[in-house]
């Protein structure tokens, strides 16, 4: 990797193909689920070493419950042994970790890790990596639009003081830099209701490799690509 690489801030990652990997490899879409969570723990690792401190990946979409219920309840007994993995990974690398999404609708005991590992790694002054699990960016924006709704009937809030600003302090990225890189895996090339509000100036990278086999090399060539773009806000140079 070439040390004159300008490392972005903030990469997004939308974690795409593991049920496609796994059918050509003609084992269960599950498979794929598992073997791609573990690439999400060596992305972390290498993101990091390469400079990269903030990274979010997209696991589980709001869209994702309408997925067959055998492969839902995979998912959902896979998010709960990661979260035990992340923790210990969390505490071996100083990584904080942060979920983004709406987290009523997980199960109490997933809902009890989330916070559990939330809490156990604020503090930590590592990679900053949120995972979005029953994340939509549109029901973001609604949950949003909704506090702003209520303050403003309360007298709280004047509607022409509303702001950008006030907008982005209501998402669940509040506090977090905007992406400035977005990778999406297995050759899909939109965004599927992910950060829709945050990608507004972000670059765009696709790449055909499936997610499970996604690699250091790979993330450095979403970078090298990142560094050949000439980034440009309203027509001025970045």
């Amino acid at each position: 990797m070439s040390e004159e690489l300008k490392m972005p801030r903030h990469v997004a990652i939308i974690l795409d193909g593991n049920g496609r990997w796994a059918k050509a490899k003609g084992m269960p879409r599950n498979y794929g689920h598992v073997q791609g969570a573990k690439t999400v723990e060596v992305i972390c690792e290498e993101a990091y070493k390469m400079g990269i401190q903030y990274l979010t990946v997209y696991a589980f979409s709001t869209e994702n419950w309408n997925r067959p219920q055998e492969e839902v309840d995979a998912l959902m007994k896979l998010l709960r042994n990661y979260m035990k993995t992340c923790l210990k990974t969390a505490e071996k690398n100083r990584m904080c970790v942060r979920v983004l999404g709406e987290k009523s609708r997980l199960d109490l005991d997933i809902r009890t890790r989330i916070s559990e590992l939330e809490e156990a790694t604020k503090n930590n002054d590592g990679l900053h990596f949120q995972i979005a699990i029953n994340y939509g960016g549109r029901d973001e924006i609604v949950r949003a639009v909704r506090t702003i709704a209520r303050e403003a009937a309360a007298g709280r809030l004047a509607p022409e003081s509303v702001t950008e600003q006030t907008i982005s302090s209501l998402l669940d990225t509040a506090g977090i830099p905007e992406p400035d890189l977005l990778i999406r895996t297995c050759n899909e090339q939109r965004i599927s209701n992910f950060l829709l509000w945050q990608l507004a100036y972000t670059e765009f990278y696709f790449t055909e490799t499936a997610w499970p086999d996604f690699t250091k090399e790979e993330l450095i060539k979403a970078v090298e690509a990142y560094n050949h773009r000439n980034r440009r806000y309203g027509g001025l140079e970045g």
